[in-house]
């Protein structure tokens, strides 16, 4: 059985949570743009809201997608180093 390095389980790791990060902000996204439809009175989904909520929504989601980017770029470059 061949012998897994610290590199590669470092860059496996990185790789791992930087899809998990991606997921996490499709999520996210996934709500604001459901709670649009909402919001204009096309009801997709059983939760309301108003312009402001939404407009709130909007901002949380560019919140949690930076500080996902931000993490999935420190992790690519600590899952790369030799």
């Amino acid at each position: 059985m061949a012998e897994v390095s610290r590199t590669e389980i470092k860059k496996t790791m990185a790789t791992s949570l930087g899809t998990a990060f991606g997921i996490v902000i499709g999520m996210i996204w996934t709500q604001v743009v459901l709670s649009a439809f909402n919001t204009v009175g096309i009801p997709l989904t059983t939760t309301g809201g108003t312009w402001s909520q939404w407009g709130i929504f909007v901002v949380t989601a560019l919140v949690v997608t930076i500080i996902c980017v931000v993490a999935i770029v420190m992790l690519s470059r600590w899952g790369g180093k030799q």
